[in-house]
């Protein structure tokens, strides 16, 4: 692997300079500033606080990735992406679904055949398909809220309103390319700023969920039993 190689893969990006994306690399600060704003709000949720760390890290990679630019920095970009999605399905599938953690381990490695199945047909979507790889995560999450409205109906519908965020911020990371000719800095910079606001808003959900399950609320909103 060439890990000192170039990638030019948005409109913003003129040349390998290190500022050549300067909107692309400092809207990364939305990651940083909602890992922080939901630090203060996580405070007793190990989980959560877990989930905060990681999405300051997603900023501090996808700022290296549009500052170096090479193969390197881009793995340094997902990595930490990849970590989120699978602590976050860790944390429901224990939390909220109840499964002991061993079991809670082995449904959450199955991302990895759910995904591998799933992202050469995402490949084919009208515009979202230059995102396929990350289009298995929206549809895992309005899954996972329809198979909770009946449990949880508050928690599924912040998974609703954080699928349709992501939705919003793919089509801003897919058209980047598309649009260059009428928007030379591109969208790519959208997708910073809404992703920022929707993984803060996922774990905002899982916070509530749980501090519901601490206060002695059930999964369907009455007080649980003791």
């Amino acid at each position: 692997m060439e890990l000192l190689r170039q990638i030019d893969g948005y409109c913003e990006r003129l040349g390998p300079e290190y500022w050549a994306e300067p909107v692309n690399a400092v809207t990364n600060a939305a990651f940083v500033l909602a890992a922080l704003w939901m630090w203060r709000r996580s405070a007793g949720v190990p989980l959560a606080r877990a989930l905060c760390v990681v999405l300051a890290l997603i900023g501090l990679g996808s700022y290296l990735f549009h500052t170096h630019a090479q193969v390197w920095s881009a793995i340094a970009d997902v990595a930490p992406i990849a970590a989120f999605i699978l602590l976050y399905i860790f944390a429901i599938n224990r939390d909220v679904w109840g499964m002991r953690t061993g079991w809670a381990l082995g449904a959450t490695a199955l991302f990895f055949p759910y995904a591998a199945a799933t992202v050469p047909l995402f490949q084919y979507v009208p515009v979202l398909g230059v995102s396929a790889g990350y289009l298995p995560v929206p549809v895992l999450i309005l899954i996972y809220a329809g198979l909770l409205w009946r449990r949880a109906q508050d928690l599924a519908r912040g998974f609703v309103i954080g699928a349709a965020i992501l939705l919003v911020s793919l089509t801003a990371r897919s058209v980047d390319e598309m649009l260059c000719a009428q928007i030379p800095l591109g969208t790519h910079f959208l997708w910073h700023i809404l992703n920022g606001v929707m993984l803060g808003w996922m774990i905002e959900v899982y916070v509530r969920f749980m501090r519901g399950q601490s206060a002695g609320i059930g999964l369907e909103g009455a007080p649980a039993p003791r």
